[in-house]
């Protein structure tokens, strides 16, 4: 007889967890080009608008279900919060708005290079900002990025700006966001409310001129830009759970899968035509990820006593 399949131990069950719910906010964020190409006709700055109030919609419901407000309140009442995460608001609403028309303008293959070289464009900041010090294998790594983005620039005679800007927005949101020290849930709230009496003030301008999608492209167009709030929302949920059941090391593995996804979907998918500048780049750039995640996992091997134990959980980043 066959010996019966031994059951998961506690911990073992919550780290499948995370797993699954890692690899599927990961993805989902890599099948974004698909999702708002959906939605092209609306345009970039309209689309950026619906996921601004449909994504405060959901963020409150969600709040009130976990309960959460009391900590959102204080974040309001605390001036240097309210101003640090309305820092933040602006910056991933950059972010967003240069991501939407980047996938809808056909330029998917350098929105995954942002997402790509963003790793490296943090640790930059870190330096620069936070007076870190990097490690050779580290300064390696944002060397040969830097060399990539610059063979690409020759290639095509002018700087991927679009990369750039992605990787620069969502870098500086992370270290505002770092310096917030609030909840994921409590920050995103304000972020997005923050935010939302200018969304609803642009929707309502295109409403009254006559330039608005939401009403005159049929139902499904419709509900699919009342969705970006769920699109914007469950994937948080899920890198959520992801982050407090995961190590870092794992956790910063899984990040690689969105712009792979991208990637894929940008060159196969929507055939965007890739030079051998490009390709170059990308080479040199996956070269250097593929330098600095073995320093990060010697180092934190080493900063363990060599027992290799995992380290604690990353925080919510997006």
């Amino acid at each position: 007889m066959s010996a019966a399949p031994r059951e998961r131990t506690p911990a073992e069950a919550e780290a499948r967890i995370g797993l699954l719910a890692g690899l599927a906010a990961y993805a989902s964020w890599g099948f974004f080009p698909l999702y708002f190409r959906l939605v092209r006709s609306a345009g970039a700055f309209e689309i950026l608008a619906h996921r601004v109030l449909w994504s405060c919609l959901t963020v409150a419901l969600m709040v009130t279900v976990v309960r959460k407000w009391p900590g959102v309140r204080t974040l309001f009442t605390t001036a240097r919060s309210l101003r640090t995460l309305a820092l933040a608001a602006v910056l991933v609403s950059i972010n967003w708005v240069v991501y939407i028309w980047a996938v809808n303008n056909d330029h998917v293959l350098e929105a995954s290079l942002g997402y790509f070289i963003n790793p490296l464009v943090t640790v930059l900041l870190g330096v620069v900002v936070l007076k870190e010090r990097l490690r050779p294998l580290q300064w390696a790594a944002v060397g040969t990025a830097a060399v990539a983005v610059l063979v690409i620039a020759v290639g095509a005679g002018t700087p991927p700006w679009i990369a750039l800007a992605l990787a620069f927005s969502f870098g500086s949101y992370g270290l505002v966001k770092k310096h917030a020290n609030a909840g994921a849930l409590e920050s995103l709230a304000v972020e997005t409310t923050v935010l939302t009496p200018l969304a609803l003030g642009f929707l309502v301008v295109l409403t009254v001129s006559g330039q608005s999608t939401f009403t005159s492209q049929g139902t499904g167009h419709l509900l699919l830009l009342i969705s970006t709030g769920l699109a914007t929302s469950l994937p948080l949920i899920a890198f959520g759970a992801a982050a407090t059941r995961l190590p870092l090391t794992v956790l910063g593995l899984l990040q690689y899968l969105t712009p792979i996804t991208q990637f894929v979907i940008g060159a196969v998918v929507l055939h965007e035509q890739l030079s051998t500048a490009r390709w170059v780049g990308f080479v040199l750039v996956w070269v250097a990820l593929i330098g600095f995640t073995l320093d990060q996992l010697v180092h934190r091997r080493r900063g363990r006593g060599g027992r290799g134990t995992p380290a604690g959980p990353a925080g919510l980043h997006r």
